[in-house]
């Protein structure tokens, strides 16, 4: 038996191996990774572990500073204790910035790929509806559907989601028309395959390098979108908290009580400067020639 025979196959690494293997090596993207998985253990687990509820009021423990009477990170004008506050307002925040965003992602990957693969006046009629909506204020169109429609979970998730979707469309939208082109797309058409599972069996699944990226990158702005919506008293509703009502609460007594200012803030900034730490390592591991 010759030599070549006796050989094992070696097997190639895939494009994902690849970008596995970049998306370790950058220390940004793995501390913003190690970070935002402390952030999620602390908000899901944390406030069950807590002695306090987050809408347990004492009024002998108002304005209490940080690590007096049992309270890590101190008290606010209620006696509610800070820590379980923030750990509740981190998991609102996250869940509406999660479920936002996977509003988003299923409106624009569908409308986009739609758009791009069926192409013409089809194309042209669904890419205008977006620039029409485009052309409208974002916080607006959000103000007005929370006051339109009342203010609670289910209609800011669906309401931040629907105006996020834009931007994902154009992405999707642009990457189908190259993908379209492609000779494994001519081989479905000459199979037999309709447009509907062309796009479902072989565009979408192609274009998941530039959407996990950009999905990255949207749940920080949705939260920040909650934020300010809960800052204006539009999001969130008391007693239940986020980021954006501890903010804004820690804002009203900050010459009273600073630090009801200062934690909520930095969990703000931690987890925004995580998810954004991930989108460049996502984005430079998919695509190393954007490095």
């Amino acid at each position: 038996m010759s030599a070549a025979l006796m050989t094992p196959a070696v097997r190639g690494r895939s494009l994902w191996d690849d970008a596995r293997r970049r998306l370790s090596r950058n220390r940004a993207a793995v501390a913003g990774m190690a970070v935002l998985a402390l952030l999620v253990l602390a908000a899901g687990v944390g406030p069950w572990l807590s002695p306090y509820a987050y809408d347990q009021v004492n009024k002998t423990d108002v304005w209490l500073g940080p690590l007096r009477h049992g309270h890590l990170l101190g008290t606010d004008a209620l006696g509610r204790d800070l820590m379980v506050r923030l750990l509740m307002g981190l998991r609102v925040s996250l869940a509406i910035g999660l479920v936002a965003t996977a509003v988003s992602l299923v409106i624009g990957v569908a409308w986009g790929a739609i758009a791009g693969f069926v192409g013409g006046r089809t194309d042209e009629a669904m890419m205008r509806i977006v620039d029409v909506l485009y052309s409208l204020p974002f916080i607006f169109f959000v103000i007005l559907l929370m006051v339109a429609f009342g203010s609670n979970f289910i209609l800011i998730f669906v309401a931040i989601g629907a105006v996020e979707w834009l931007t994902m469309s154009r992405i999707v939208r642009g990457q189908t028309l190259t993908l379209k082109q492609a000779a494994f797309v001519e081989a479905a058409r000459a199979a037999g395959l309709s447009q509907g599972a062309i796009i479902v069996r072989h565009i979408v699944p192609n274009l998941l390098g530039p959407v996990v990226v950009y999905v990255t990158l949207t749940i920080p702005a949705v939260i920040l979108a909650e934020s300010f919506l809960s800052f204006l008293g539009l999001g969130v509703q008391p007693p239940m908290a986020s980021l954006g009502t501890l903010i804004a609460t820690g804002a009203a007594d900050m010459e009273l009580a600073p630090w009801l200012l200062i934690f909520p803030s930095g969990v703000m900034i931690v987890t925004l400067m995580s998810f954004n730490f991930i989108g460049d390592g996502l984005r430079d591991a998919i695509d190393p020639r954007d490095r």
